[in-house]
């Protein structure tokens, strides 16, 4: 019967006894852990915004853009040519039961004043469905109702951003901002949206009726034109329905030909950004997969070393098989030392990869996750590697003769 705890002993005065050796045995294994821990805290950083980002701009989201147009020969690109309505809107909300909301926007860049302070941001003009369609909330005040939109009224709803440049940490409720110019009056304050997939800040944003953009803030080429038109579905399942159902209705609305092409697009918010979610699972993926051919070297590396120690240990091995030691107790024995430097290596990787993931995301600014899920994988692997290389040498250990073992020089 093998004696576990004796050979543990053994195994571990051997490690004890060569710590430099030790030490560089377990080096690979330690970069390996510490590789993987921090790529997939990356990679999970990365998905986590995602998910934040699409939380942020809201659900069941489908976009009306307007179409291109054809100039001279040359087709321009998407959006050169206005097409779309606020009656638009109006109709897709009153004609289509699925639809829970809808927002359409005329957007532009303004110099909007506070006293002796100023800051340039993004003007949403849009209807009340704009709090509904990107799941807006407020932190203060009020949002534009439906007699703010009919009446062309300047009222104003604020981003954080706006109001942190604007005015600081004093309530602006209440307060008179120009928007070129123009005075409009603060209703509202919203809560933080964060950063869109492109980097932009969601926060550095004003909402006005947009009634009132198209009048008297940004003007358009012909009444009631807006850039583009937001709709939020009531129903996930049914989004391929009433993007279906909108083409059909723009269309009529639009007295386009069944020869002619749209002169509007229709796009899937929800499915742009599962696309981004999946893409960044499988740069996780390859992030730890990368990583993990460093495990690998590490546990060629152990492999190595313990060929070199059953060499060495060769007049050793001799004597303990000569005073009754077993084959298994020689095998065992090779693999607690090959297991247990894996095993330290393993924990030490991860304290470093948690620590180097920490520390990439003060000085990168890089968003890391570190998941349970992915020590656990790390570390077990880390023992897989152990096992896996250490038994070939722990094997040929148990198979020396002993009369020759003596023999060795």
């Amino acid at each position: 019967m093998i004696n576990i705890p004796d050979t543990l002993k053994i195994s571990l005065r051997a490690i004890r006894i060569n710590k430099m050796r030790s030490a560089l045995t377990m080096l690979g294994i330690i970069i390996g852990v510490g590789s993987v821990i921090a790529m997939l805290a990356v990679g999970t950083g990365a998905s986590e915004k995602i998910r934040q980002q699409i939380s942020s701009i809201g659900s069941n989201l489908l976009l009306i853009l307007p179409g291109s147009t054809t100039s001279g020969g040359l087709r321009m690109g998407m959006g050169s040519q206005p097409t779309l309505t606020k009656d638009d809107a109006d109709a897709i909300l009153r004609e289509i039961p699925r639809v829970q909301d809808v927002a359409p926007i005329l957007s532009g860049v303004a110099q909007v004043v506070f006293g002796n302070q100023n800051w340039s941001t993004g003007v949403y003009g849009s209807t009340e469905g704009v709090f509904v369609v990107r799941d807006l909330s407020l932190v203060s005040g009020r949002m534009f109702t439906e007699q703010d939109v009919r009446s062309a009224n300047k009222v104003a709803v604020l981003g954080q951003t706006v109001v942190t440049n604007l005015f600081g940490s004093s309530n602006p409720v209440g307060q008179i901002i120009r928007i070129k110019k123009l005075p409009f009056t603060v209703i509202g304050v919203l809560g933080e949206k964060g950063q869109s997939m492109q980097g932009q800040d969601q926060d550095d944003i004003i909402y006005i009726p947009v009634t009132t953009a198209q009048k008297k803030i940004f003007g358009t080429p012909f009444p009631g034109m807006v850039r583009n038109i937001m709709v939020k579905v009531r129903h996930a399942g049914d989004i391929n329905d009433v993007e279906n159902e909108i083409n059909s209705l723009l269309r009529q609305r639009h007295r386009i030909s069944s020869r002619e092409d749209n002169d509007f697009q229709v796009r899937n918010l929800a499915d742009m950004m599962q696309m981004a979610e999946q893409s960044s699972r499988v740069m996780t993926l390859l992030l730890g997969a990368i990583a993990s051919v460093s495990l690998l070297v590490g546990g060629i590396g152990i492999m190595n070393i313990m060929l070199v120690s059953v060499t060495e240990r060769t007049r050793e091995i001799g004597i303990r098989m000569a005073v009754g030691a077993k084959t298994w107790d020689i095998l065992m024995q090779f693999m607690i030392e090959a297991l247990t430097l894996s095993l330290m290596g393993g924990v030490i990787g991860i304290i470093l990869g948690i620590g180097g993931a920490k520390i990439l995301s003060v000085m990168a600014g890089w968003e890391t996750v570190v998941s349970p899920v992915s020590v656990l994988l790390a570390f077990g692997f880390s023992a897989l590697v152990g096992v896996f290389f250490g038994f070939y040498p722990a094997y040929k250990a148990s198979l020396l003769n002993p009369i020759d073992a003596l023999r060795y020089e």
